[in-house]
């Protein structure tokens, strides 16, 4: 569409025609990223220009535009340009559209590439922000991030209520991510991942590492956490939903109850039915580390859940019926 910008009559309280180009651009996949300026139109004496505003009105005027509208505006003028490429500009719409899948692991990520020149050429020459924002839009930037559910939605009930690392790329025509998880040293994809599926990762830990847990002392029957475990030692680890339950010495009794003093933890997996080997499975509180075999799998770190936020995401994820 042709974006014309009489809008910003509405800033100036003016009725004359400010003198910038107008310019077809159909999608911020299209635009152009050089920014190169058009022509400087030549101004009559008795027009008033945009640039002749005020920083402040000016500045008030540019933060009312979409990431599209800031990228056009940049091809007008070499002035403009600069101004619309501040980071003040585009943190706001970071924030708005990123800010729920991006975390400080991607932000090092995205240093990284730009300190290494791997990310695309027409991206260095912008602000980290905006450059950042371009290349998660255009899905030139496969960023870190972690995903619910994996691979469910092709059969594999396995990974219900579960989150595990991947590698993500955006694409904007259908507005959902394509996933790359790695196992055994190969590369698995998945597509149609949904915005609702994707968080931030909450600890720096990487998938291959066990976790520190520093929650152990403080666990009680009825408290949400997450767990670290994998298939084998060769595979990553995921984070997988439960809480803590009662000792069977405990019968569940809320006034007699001495769980949160006894070494032992046990951990319960409600997805599954009370038969399922996966059901439970109990901790040492002064002693964790990997525990586990061949069988059963092998359980890692854990992480307390204190924010109704994310106790409530791993509830809207929870399956129709019981998981054998």
């Amino acid at each position: 569409m042709w974006i014309l910008w009489d809008r910003f009559l509405l800033f100036l309280g003016r009725k004359r025609k400010i003198p910038i180009r107008a310019f077809k651009v159909p999608s911020i996949l299209s635009a152009r990223f050089d920014f190169e300026p058009l022509e400087e139109v030549k101004e009559e004496k008795d027009e008033f220009s945009l640039l002749d505003l005020p920083d402040l009105p000016l500045d008030c005027i540019l933060e009312k535009l979409s990431p599209l509208e800031l990228c056009s505006m940049a091809m007008v003028c070499s002035s403009l340009r600069e101004r619309c490429k501040s980071d003040h500009l585009w943190e706001k719409h970071m924030k708005q559209k990123w800010g729920g899948v991006i975390g400080d692991v991607a932000y090092r990520e995205w240093q990284s590439q730009l300190a290494s020149k791997r990310a695309p050429k027409f991206l260095h020459c912008k602000t980290q922000i905006m450059s950042l924002y371009l290349a998660l839009e255009t899905g030139k930037f496969w960023f870190p991030a972690q995903v619910f559910n994996r691979e469910v939605q092709n059969g594999h009930v396995g990974f219900v209520l579960s989150c595990y690392d991947a590698q993500l790329s955006y694409d904007s025509t259908t507005d959902n991510f394509v996933a790359r998880y790695r196992a055994q040293g190969r590369s698995m994809i998945e597509e149609g991942i949904e915005w609702d599926r994707i968080r931030a990762p909450t600890i720096d830990t990487p998938a291959n590492v066990l976790h520190i847990s520093d929650c152990l002392d403080e666990l009680k029957p009825g408290d949400h956490i997450e767990i670290q475990w994998r298939k084998n030692k060769v595979f990553p680890y995921g984070w997988w939903y439960g809480v803590v339950g009662h000792l069977e010495s405990c019968y569940a009794n809320e006034f007699n109850c001495q769980c949160h003093i006894n070494d032992s933890v046990i951990l319960e997996f409600k997805q599954y039915n009370r038969g399922s080997r996966w059901s439970k499975t109990m901790i040492s509180r002064k002693d964790h580390r990997e525990v586990g075999n061949e069988r059963d799998g092998f359980y890692g770190g854990i992480r307390k859940l204190y924010k109704k936020e994310e106790i409530a995401k791993w509830k809207q994820l929870w399956p129709n019926c019981t998981l054998e």
